[in-house]
């Protein structure tokens, strides 16, 4: 007897997609053991390590356990789930949409002192989005005393305000809150729920879980295919771009960034000086180059404070004049504003913004010895 083909077995469409996403997991080691993007010591090949995984999860959350018609806010980032730019001072959670859909989407504020919900429009099949299709923060929202606040998502003009609406290429809903001191302070608490009616039945298809495998491994690969970002002009920060009127993947419609790297001996520093405008949050974070924080969960104390791999306008000290200067460096400087390089000896470096009233200047560097410090 001819054995039937996978295809033709029950469930053979989800067994050969299972099959590539296990292959794309096992791509994710081969890129960082081997070839031009070999991780380039243990400790970053260890972070790699823990990177595949965070990002098999996100992609197993977003696209293969996720529902649209039953939707609940999923954490994508955390101290645990390092990937694609995180910071220890924001919650990251993500919902599924579908456009022809109404939703309500409720919260209680707690501490939060910057947060948003934004839209994002582009493919369904695990491809990073391609636009910003809408969103709101909480300049937005009537806020009641108690925090409570809520807002409507649907295609269709609703008497509900503030109203969102969903176009036909919206696929997900991604919420940030943001805490000034967010080991102690309370959590936003978000909420969404699909309104207009209920679906007559569910059930579970090999084609659908077929698909949500493949877009779990497309995920992955994708992911990959952006790190390890290495900047060439290590010891600088660009110059911080404007609010962007239009942005690529999951990134958020109202800060400012500026990038930059560092690249330091053991006995060096490297000295930022720099100025934030008026806005409602600022913060900066070391990554490694799979874009992703430093321990943040191990700070240690230092003769000048609290040693930080990230830090933000609430946490810093300030001079005079209100500029701040931050030191990065491995070993302890006694000085105030220290980030702690937690053993690598090169990373990057990432500044955001939310709602500034103008665009910053560019921090200055240079690079001394913690010695002259």
């Amino acid at each position: 007897m001819t054995e039937p083909s996978s295809s033709e077995r029950p469930a053979g469409a989800t067994g050969e997609a299972v099959r590539d996403l296990l292959a794309a997991v096992a791509g994710l080691e081969d890129q960082i053991l081997t070839g031009d993007k070999a991780m380039p010591d243990e400790t970053a090949l260890l972070e790699g390590y823990r990177w595949m995984f965070a990002i098999l999860q996100v992609g197993v959350d977003a696209f293969v356990t996720a529902d649209s018609s039953r939707p609940r806010f999923t954490e994508i980032v955390g101290a645990a789930k390092k990937w694609g730019g995180d910071n220890s001072d924001a919650f990251y959670q993500y919902a599924p949409i579908d456009p022809t859909k109404t939703y309500r989407v409720r919260g209680i504020r707690g501490d939060a002192v910057y947060f948003s919900l934004t839209v994002y429009g582009g493919p369904d099949d695990g491809h990073y989005s391609e636009r910003i299709v809408t969103s709101i923060n909480m300049t937005d929202l009537t806020i009641g005393e108690d925090g409570f606040f809520e807002f409507i998502l649907s295609p269709q003009q609703h008497d509900a305000v503030p109203w969102l609406k969903l176009e036909p290429d919206a696929v997900c809903a991604i919420t940030r809150d943001y805490l000034e001191q967010p080991s102690t302070g309370r959590r936003l608490e978000w909420r969404i729920d699909a309104i207009d009616g209920h679906d007559d039945g569910w059930q579970l298809t090999d084609a659908d879980q077929a698909r949500r495998f493949h877009a779990a491994a497309t995920w992955v690969r994708d992911q990959a295919a952006i790190v390890p970002v290495v900047l060439a002009d290590p010891n600088t920060v660009a110059d911080p771009y404007p609010v962007p009127t239009t942005t690529f993947g999951w990134a958020a419609g109202d800060a400012s960034y500026a990038m930059g790297s560092f690249e330091l001996a053991e006995d060096e520093a490297l000295v930022i000086d720099g100025r934030s405008p008026d806005c409602e949050f600022w913060n900066c974070c070391l990554w490694n180059e799979l874009l992703h924080t430093f321990n943040y969960d191990y700070e240690i104390e230092g003769t000048a404070g609290t040693s930080r791999v990230t830090i933000n306008g609430a946490q810093a000290t300030y001079e005079s004049d209100g500029s701040w200067r931050l030191v990065i460096s491995e070993r302890d400087p006694g000085v105030p504003n220290w980030l702690w390089t937690q053993g690598h000896r090169h990373g990057l470096i990432w500044f955001r913004w939310f709602l500034p009233e103008v665009t910053p200047d560019r921090p200055t560097t240079r690079v001394v010895k913690v010695a002259d410090l």
